[in-house]
């Protein structure tokens, strides 16, 4: 049973629930069961409390609607919002207190039509390593990303969808950077926002209230002799000709920008009007990047999956494959999942590949090039873990299309 829910059931709370209580332990569950986000929302009759547990949002328990307001006020005192504000969306940060299980929160207050709904995005600075070698990567992708970052100058973006681990793949990158070179290399960067403190680097955090926005800050960090820019997200056009300058003028630059995939990267970024000889001449690579649940260790088993579901699977796979899936025990909360893991998919840019950019051949094109010259493309890379049993090839067509390009 979940502290919420024991506490829900006790004589205390029948007394008359105390809020800052409930919240706790609300709190307390989440960074128990190891969620990255609590999610507190106004259904029709209830008021749903959600966690995301390997990136699937779980029913944690369902209260009154009346505590909405209560509970909102109470994250808002949490991270020092304006209390009596409801009209209009708020945003903070709460600092880690050991009696809320020792996590910082980065919360977000949102007016919906039935009230408002509360996110809190939960990083546990004790749980949480920058160690590239324990992110999953597949070792051939951890070799060759390895190689792109310690290249001293060039462009490496990494594109994937919102939690798909960009921000923890690149702190790792420059994680590594430090404990190689330490005092030697200057590393800078201009985030938003700033998600953990790293040793060594000079933070910044974009204030757009202030007019401290991503071209204004990497205009007056080229300014301050810096070997390793990392940049939060490439959003918009002047930001992206920035990056691309800094990565041909002896600077190493380490971005994310959203694409569907990695050659689509670069169709993306010439619709900002950023030239393909200057595309082709900066980006060094394209690292894509998902996160898939793996199988529960103390209650997977062998299955068959179902027919519509194998078609996407080779004939020559099927005869060796060794499909497993969790039952559900208590150890993964019956999910049949404990813990995820990366599926990466890395584009190199080659001189082939700088031809093909050149040429402005469309995104289809570009992958087919990619792939003459050795890449993997993100659904060969999860199904072979499903083919091995590491996960079920139901979560690899959740998080990856078949056709993926």
């Amino acid at each position: 049973m979940s502290e919420t829910l024991r506490y829900l059931q006790s004589e205390s709370a029948e007394a008359g629930i105390e809020i800052g209580a409930l919240v706790k332990y609300i709190l307390l569950d989440a960074v128990n069961a190891r969620a990255s986000d609590v999610h507190i929302e106004p259904w029709e009759s209830t008021l749903a409390v959600r966690i995301r547990l390997n990136g699937v949002l779980t029913e944690l328990v369902h209260l009154p609607l009346d505590l909405m307001d209560k509970i909102a006020g109470r994250f808002k005192v949490l991270a020092n919002l304006v209390t009596y504000q409801t009209g209009q969306p708020q945003e903070g940060h709460a600092p880690a207190d050991p009696e809320l299980g020792g996590v910082e929160l980065r919360i977000s207050i949102f007016p919906t039509t039935r009230g408002e709904k509360i996110v809190a995005r939960i990083f546990d600075p004790g749980n949480r390593s920058f160690d590239l070698a324990t992110l999953g990567f597949e070792q051939d992708i951890l070799d060759a990303f390895t190689t792109l970052v310690c290249k001293p100058n060039g462009l490496i973006l990494l594109t994937g969808p919102t939690g798909s681990g960009k921000t923890t793949a690149i702190y790792s990158a420059l994680y590594m950077l430090v404990q190689k070179y330490g005092p030697a290399i200057s590393i800078a960067t201009v985030e938003d926002p700033v998600e953990f403190s790293l040793p060594m680097v000079a933070q910044a955090q974009v204030n757009p209230a202030q007019d401290f926005t991503y071209p204004k800050a990497l205009r007056s960090l080229m300014r301050q002799d810096p070997q390793v820019i990392m940049v939060g997200e490439i959003r918009d056009p002047e930001t992206a000709n920035i990056a691309v300058q800094a990565g041909l003028t002896g600077h190493l630059v380490i971005s994310t920008i959203h694409s569907g995939s990695t050659a689509g990267v670069f169709a993306r970024l010439m619709n900002m009007e950023i030239e393909p000889f200057l595309l082709s001449s900066s980006i060094t690579g394209v690292l894509g990047v998902r996160l898939i649940r793996k199988n529960c260790a103390y209650c997977m088993q062998p299955y068959e999956p179902e027919p519509h579901i194998m078609k996407s699977v080779p004939l020559a796979d099927r005869e060796t494959a060794q499909f497993r899936r969790g039952t559900g025990c208590d150890q993964c909360l019956s999910t049949g999942y404990s813990g995820r893991t990366a599926v990466n998919e890395l584009l190199k840019v080659t001189q082939p590949f700088r031809d093909a950019v050149m040429d402005k051949l469309p995104t289809r094109a570009l992958q087919d090039v990619a792939i003459n010259q050795g890449m993997l493309t993100m659904w060969q890379r999860g199904l072979r873990r499903a083919l091995s049993g590491e996960t079920t090839l139901e979560e690899i067509q959740r998080v990856i299309s078949v056709d993926e390009i």
